[in-house]
């Protein structure tokens, strides 16, 4: 009964970051094409970087969730691999 709850909470954890990167790419593109509307006139730079901003905590919590569970499981770059600390007999 624990597994499917414990899916369910992960898929969460990565749901949540990604409508937030969706919602910041949507912010800055209305911001940026807020310009040819001629009410406006202009770019709203306050709407595009707090998209910016979200945008990127989203990207970077989706790669980083993804590098760190490709580095468990042995499938990165041997550049990439944990580095281990050497022992002293």
């Amino acid at each position: 009964m624990k597994a499917p709850f414990y899916r369910f909470v992960a898929i969460l954890l990565l749901v949540i970051p990604g409508i937030t990167a969706t919602y910041g790419f949507l912010a800055m593109k209305d911001a940026v094409f807020a310009q040819f509307n001629t009410d406006i006139g202009h770019v709203l730079w306050a709407k595009f970087t707090l998209g910016l901003i979200l945008f990127l905590i989203g990207v970077a919590f989706i790669g980083g969730w993804t590098f760190f569970r490709d580095r468990k499981r042995n499938y990165v770059a041997p550049r990439f691999k944990a580095k281990r600390s050497k022992k002293i007999n």
